[in-house]
């Protein structure tokens, strides 16, 4: 999550009930009642922070916070396609866990020279999602296409604001539509990211 000294928490509301909903989901113990405590004795200071927060199978948190430097507004990260593939019916991936081998394997594929951002296809071909990010396509009038939970993926807390707003809407994509229009990728931390997309 990412705490800023004038805003607090950006989409901590967000953040809290998909928390809340895996741990119901997954069997885990829920969160403790101070948690919304234990946030905010953790968060302070005169610098943005990006803050992780972890929940155990038994219900304990871990919050580690560590500094965070907003990209600039005109960042372009370059980003390639992995050869690993993201198993769209296994619902683990549904849910923000450390069971990240997936994630880990695709990003290994390529050096941070190489790319800033990984894109995930599944076994059918579809684009799924980023290893730390989902995948936006900016079409002609604006709106914003991403790939749908179908597809396999995490429904990223900025993906689910920007659906509800209106700005974007979920839509079967494929590789070769990527460059189709403009492209971004994002998460509720760094906000939408102008992507280009490398081959070879």
């Amino acid at each position: 999550m990412r705490w800023e000294p004038d805003n607090g928490f950006l989409r901590l509301d967000q953040h809290i009930r998909r928390l809340t909903r895996s741990a119901d989901c997954l069997g885990f113990r829920p969160a403790p009642a101070d948690l919304m405590k234990q946030l905010k004795a953790a968060a302070s200071g005169n610098e943005p922070l990006r803050v992780r927060l972890e929940l155990t199978f038994r219900g304990h948190l871990d919050i580690t916070t560590t500094p965070f430097t907003p990209l600039a507004e005109d960042a372009v990260w370059r980003v390639r396609i992995a050869s690993t593939t993201m198993p769209s019916d296994d619902p683990i991936y549904r849910h923000k866990t450390t069971r990240r081998e997936v994630y880990d394997k695709a990003r290994a594929e390529f050096t941070k020279e190489e790319a800033d951002e990984v894109i995930l296809l599944n076994e059918r071909g579809e684009v799924c999602e980023g290893t730390i990010t989902n995948v936006f396509l900016e079409e002609k009038d604006g709106k914003l296409l991403t790939p749908p939970i179908s597809s396999g993926l995490l429904a990223g807390i900025l993906r689910g604001d920007l659906i509800r707003e209106g700005r974007a809407k979920s839509t079967l994509l494929k590789r070769d539509e990527l460059t189709a229009g403009t492209l971004y990728v994002g998460n509720s931390l760094r906000g939408l990211i102008r992507a280009e997309l490398v081959n070879g």
